[in-house]
């Protein structure tokens, strides 16, 4: 898989003016280590924030700047850091930078870490100085053992230059970064899993309210931010408001930038920086290239496997939060999967759901025991195993594990790839019924929830 910014036969000219992100990668794609870093304009955000800028306007610029939560769910940055206390009494804050990057078909943040590591410090100490933590964290995906590396010989440069420690920049604050590599489990890209297995606990998440804002990492008020989006900070405090606005094309609600790509039988699958509100098709036809000879585009997703699946027609729905939602899914994480012709819809949604059902963390009832359910009846509809009633027991557990049904965002964005797919592909479930069959499930009939 292809880790570039690039677009088709490299025509895309990258700059701090457009691609914020990513205009100081090399193009061997070896990391890009300090003295590198700061000769292309990097810690200098930094420098300005603690030398310019008050705490409270850091958190003001961000807010207005519209940036967004790049994990998935979109809460604006700015708000989130808004609901940090005020009481100047409260001197134990973290701030941690869930990088447990697990969702399938999802590898954006794996780029960020390894070829440009010290971004994310930069982005992280501007956000800790607004924040007033004195401490961070990165939690890693276990698997990113080079990511790893990288960070950690970054996080030292940082170090021995006085721009992470004891009296950063001469200012007095004091900032402390360390990484750690999580256990490996899905359930840890939600934020109170990410904060209960940092502590050394289960990976459950936890009730809220209390918010982690509130009580977070070992009781003290915590904010936790993606790899992404922190990356977006240095450069919104470097350039401004407006500029950071003006990136996004017209009609798009979500501002900035935003890494997006495409894998699948394409001909070029890659990941690139593109404005919010480019069109699915351009990032379908003019940067991934299109379908490779002898497949055709059957359906997508346009955001990482819990994300639903869309058709060819909807290509032309604007790559934005809003956008995506006008023709009935999200923008996720905002890598796309297109799938070909040659794929059975019931063997996917099979592989997939056995993933999710895997990577349940079994608290709740409706995901414990609905995710290995919808398991049991896929694989039965794979073999041509499947009852009469099977597709309505199917479509049932979609909505009772649809969101608000469970305890966290999880079984929710598990089952709505299998709504779509039924939606779209239904003919290919029913060729799964046994012809004979003539059970019918309980859940074949309609049940009202609170009725």
């Amino acid at each position: 898989m292809t880790l570039t910014s690039f677009g088709p036969a490299n025509r895309i000219k990258r700059s701090a003016e457009t691609h914020p992100l990513t205009w100081r990668l090399r193009d061997d794609g070896e990391a890009v280590w300090l003295d590198e870093y700061q000769a292309k304009n990097g810690y200098a955000a930094a420098r300005k924030a603690f030398a310019d800028m008050a705490q409270d306007d850091i958190v003001q610029t961000v807010k207005d700047a519209g940036l967004k939560g790049r994990g998935g769910a979109g809460f604006p940055t700015g708000v989130k850091w808004g609901l940090m206390p005020k009481d100047e009494s409260i001197n134990i804050r973290y701030l941690l930078c869930n990088a447990d990057e697990m969702e399938p078909n999802t590898w954006k943040d794996r780029m960020l870490m390894e070829q440009l590591p010290h971004l994310l410090i930069e982005g992280m100490l501007i956000s800790a100085r607004a924040l007033k933590t004195y401490r961070g964290y990165i939690f890693l995906r276990g698997e990113y053992t080079t990511a790893a590396k990288h960070l950690n010989r970054a996080v030292e440069e940082a170090k021995a230059a006085g721009l992470l420690g004891k009296n950063i920049l001469g200012s007095g604050f004091d900032f402390e970064l360390f990484v750690h590599t999580g256990a490996g489990r899905y359930i840890c890209g939600e934020e109170t899993a990410l904060i209960n297995s940092l502590e050394g606990r289960r990976a459950n998440p936890r009730s809220k309210p209390p918010f982690p804002a509130a009580v977070g990492v070992w009781g003290k008020p915590t904010c936790v931010n993606n790899v992404e989006t922190l990356c977006n900070v240095p450069a919104i405090i470097a350039d401004g408001v407006n500029w950071y606005k003006s990136l996004a094309r017209e009609g798009s609600e979500d501002m900035g930038t935003k890494l997006m790509g495409f894998s699948g039988k394409v001909k070029n699958p890659g990941l690139w920086e593109l404005p919010f509100g480019v069109t699915g098709r351009e990032l379908f036809e003019d940067y991934a290239g299109g379908m490779r000879d002898g497949y055709t585009l059957k359906c997508w997703q346009p955001g990482g496997a819990g994300t639903g699946f869309l058709l060819p027609e909807h290509l032309d729905a604007q790559m934005y939060a809003g956008g995506i939602a006008k023709v009935g899914t999200r923008m996720g994480t905002g890598l796309a999967m297109a799938v070909d012709d040659s794929v059975n819809m019931v063997s996917l949604l099979r592989n997939m759901e056995e993933f999710f059902s895997r990577e349940s963390c079994g608290f709740c009832t409706p995901c414990r025991d609905g995710l290995p359910w919808s398991v049991k009846l896929l694989r039965a509809i794979e073999n041509g195993e499947g009852q009469a009633g099977d597709i309505e027991t199917l479509l049932g557990l979609v909505g009772f594990l649809g969101p608000g049904k469970t305890f966290c965002a999880h079984a929710p964005g598990a089952v709505e790839p299998l709504g779509s797919a039924i939606k779209y592909f239904r003919h290919e479930f029913e060729a799964g019924i046994a012809p004979t069959s003539a059970v019918v499930p309980p859940l074949a009939r309609p049940i009202v929830v609170g009725a």
